[in-house]
């Protein structure tokens, strides 16, 4: 009997300990290869929306099912799961995580699977990436937040740095299923040339098309890598590196100077954020409305009923949104339908 074979038995009381307090419900099993969720082949588990769907993609046309352990609904950074999310990762196969130091529940739980030597295979998505240094507008004391101390962790913002992933995911899987190496490494190739070079080839032209260099965000510091790949200043107004934080005065009237000075008329906020301070800049300064983005953190109901993925968000909730707050189209020539506009235009959150 595996160690993970015993824990299955009566180890779950164990876990209590290194799981956070707060009883969220289980992220729904999404599937990926030819398997289903819950099936009694191969899985591999995923700490973040993005590299489950990356898993997924890597995965198809073998046994091998991939979940995601986010819940619908929530954003993939800053929330504490129960007990039974780390039970369900040393009941898998294997684990793909975003490296240290940014989900601290899914650095105790690769913790206890090397400290009680669980033979989950663990599968770092950010090894080999290189990461920008933190933005200016950071808040100092999230310094120590994030890969390494002074380094922005959001790097599958980049389609290009996303790429390293999808290769770290399929060596991964190739480790774990060698029969299925060829496969697992011809899928990401597949989805790093016909997927990501795409998305960065449109993302680009949005950017090249304007004559704005500015975005002003309501959302939180997650978006220097689009900056820093498309050479554009991103403003975050809230300031830390997780999607949570008490906006300052200060961040307000700063916003409100960077509205004025370029004559921004539409701004971006986050979709499973606070939807205050945007609200608050569309009541105190000229902004006429905000719409949505997203660090492809997590998913909505209607995203997971369509099967909506990285490619689905960047091309269905990012680029009309970066079209419209560049300034390169009004809102109803941007948006994908009357639908899209409406449901977006100041949304309620999640």
């Amino acid at each position: 009997m595996t160690r993970r074979d015993a824990l299955r038995v009566g180890g779950a009381a164990a876990l209590a300990g290194i799981a956070g307090c707060t009883a969220l419900p289980s992220a729904p099993g999404q599937a990926g290869g030819d398997g289903e969720a819950g099936s009694d082949g191969p899985v591999a588990v995923a700490s973040f929306f993005t590299f489950f769907d990356f898993g997924r993609q890597i995965a198809d046309g073998t046994p091998l099912t991939v979940e995601n352990l986010v819940p619908t609904g929530l954003h993939g950074h800053g929330w504490e799961p129960n007990a039974s999310i780390t039970q369900r990762i040393i009941e898998a196969d294997a684990f793909v995580h975003v490296g240290a130091d940014f989900q601290p529940w899914a650095d105790r739980a690769i913790e206890t699977i090397q400290g009680d030597d669980v033979d989950t295979a663990l599968i770092n998505a950010r090894e080999g990436v290189e990461l920008v240094d933190l933005a200016a507008t950071l808040d100092r004391d999230e310094e120590g937040v994030g890969a390494q101390r002074g380094k922005d962790p959001h790097f599958w913002l980049d389609p290009q740095r996303a790429k390293r992933s999808v290769d770290n995911i399929a060596e991964g899987f190739a480790e774990l299923l060698p029969e299925y190496a060829d496969a697992f490494r011809d899928n990401a190739e597949t989805y790093r040339s016909e997927v990501l070079d795409r998305i960065d080839a449109d993302y680009e032209a949005i950017f090249d098309r304007s004559e704005r260099d500015i975005v002003q965000l309501a959302a939180h510091n997650a978006f220097q890598y689009i900056g820093v790949r498309y050479g554009v200043r991103m403003r975050p107004l809230v300031t830390n590196l997780a999607a949570s934080g008490d906006v300052k005065p200060a961040d307000i009237r700063e916003a409100a100077r960077v509205i004025r000075e370029n004559d921004i008329r539409y701004i971006a906020n986050g979709v499973f954020e606070s939807q205050r301070p945007a609200q608050q800049l569309v009541r105190e300064t000229a902004v006429d409305a905000y719409f949505p983005v997203t660090p492809y953190a997590g998913v909505r109901e209607e995203w997971v009923a369509e099967n909506w993925g990285y490619e689905q968000i960047a091309y269905n909730i990012n680029m009309p949104t970066f079209e419209i707050v560049l300034g390169n189209e009004t809102p109803e020539n941007a948006a994908p339908s009357e639908e899209w506009l409406e449901q977006w235009r100041n949304f309620e959150p999640v």
